[in-house]
């Protein structure tokens, strides 16, 4: 099971928007995904349609008692089916007493609860998404110490860049008490790309951060917000809309990075690649007279943008064109360009087919 912590101190930057939405996006290609509520404010609980102060037990019964070796696992017990696959571990604001009420443990002793509950449920899901509180105290804590990995949602905003810079020192300072490596990755989100003042920010978070960011980047988005309110991952609400698109790119990103050199691609519909074959030289262009940044990511690199990719720009009468040269045996390829860290079907190319988690990959055929 792969474990991942959604952190960031400053509220508003849409961890748990990227928690529920991200959970959803990964549960619609057949992954069986548990959403951990570490938050007392529980929005994360209520964004699934549960009611918090209605729940008899929530994740404070499981993590204020030392765990029973001789009794059953206690994380089962309060764990709510949102359905098939999306499974919830619910907050409340009682929550908020966990830290009071540890505090004559070990440091270790406190800071490893949730790790211990996961270990019992780890062979149940695919993935266990944590929804961190705004803040690095206990909780954050536990999160850490029980995760490989750690998502860093970024609103594109000033003073979003100076609070992440200071949250990755924390986080090092973190990994290196807890005693085990973090992958973090950074996720600009709340993104309106109409505005020049964003599309700087983005620019500027791309070139502090480089490699740490995701490609995808989350578009500010009303049904986001709609879907919260009716209980529902935007994928199940308004599967069309640019939040269930731009989670599903995200999840195609997160899927691909399983193993990396040895990811599992069958998920996504890949093709027979046919590596016995000798390899073709293909050649795909790409126009858009707004764009700044476009890269190519198919089931041919991993889903990792412009990775085995030969690429140039130039200017012609429509503005900029992007040419993409990639070598590839004979086979059938699914792919998509990334344009200002939009994922996007090729304009040009009428093939396509619906993704496993949302929107269209374009089909190339090379024979």
């Amino acid at each position: 099971m792969r474990t991942i912590a959604i952190v960031n101190q400053k509220g508003g930057c849409g961890k748990t928007t990227t928690a529920v939405n991200l959970a959803g996006a990964l549960t619609q290609d057949g992954a069986r995904v548990l959403l951990v509520d570490l938050d007392p404010q529980a929005h994360a609980t209520l964004a699934l349609g549960l009611d918090a102060e209605s729940l008899d037990e929530n994740l404070y019964e499981v993590l204020a008692d030392a765990p029973d070796a001789q009794g059953p696992p206690r994380l089962p017990s309060v764990i709510h089916a949102w359905s098939d696959h999306l499974h919830l571990a619910p907050s409340g604001i009682v929550l908020s007493a966990l830290e009071q009420r540890l505090t004559a443990e070990r440091a270790e002793d406190r800071t490893q609860r949730l790790a211990l509950a996961l270990a019992d449920v780890a062979g149940s899901y695919d993935y266990a998404l944590i929804d961190c509180p705004p803040n690095v105290g206990v909780l954050t804590f536990n999160a850490l110490r029980a995760s490989g990995e750690v998502i860093v949602p970024l609103e594109t905003s000033d003073f979003g860049i100076h609070g992440v810079q200071k949250l990755l020192e924390t986080i090092a300072l973190l990994t290196d008490r807890i005693g085990h490596d973090l992958s973090v990755r950074i996720l600009p989100t709340l993104y309106d790309g109409r505005t020049r003042y964003a599309r700087e920010t983005l620019a500027e978070i791309r070139g502090l951060f480089g490699d740490l960011c995701f490609d995808t980047v989350i578009r500010s988005n009303v049904k986001l917000r709609e879907a919260a309110r009716r209980g529902r991952p935007i994928g199940t609400f308004a599967r069309s809309a640019n939040g269930a698109l731009d989670y599903g790119a995200l999840a195609i990103e997160v899927a691909a990075q399983a193993q990396p050199g040895e990811v599992d691609l069958a998920p996504l519909g890949v093709a027979d690649l046919g590596e016995s074959l000798p390899d073709r030289e293909i050649v795909v262009e790409f126009s858009d007279p707004l764009a700044s940044d476009v890269r190519i990511a198919g089931d041919f690199n991993g889903w990792v943008p412009d990775k085995d990719v030969r690429s140039t720009v130039r200017a012609d009468e429509t503005g900029r064109v992007w040419r993409k040269v990639i070598s590839l045996p004979p086979g059938t390829y699914h792919y998509r360009y990334v344009v200002d860290g939009e994922w996007r079907e090729d304009p040009d190319n009428p093939n396509a087919v619906s993704a496993p988690v949302g929107g269209r990959n374009s089909i190339l055929v090379v024979n």
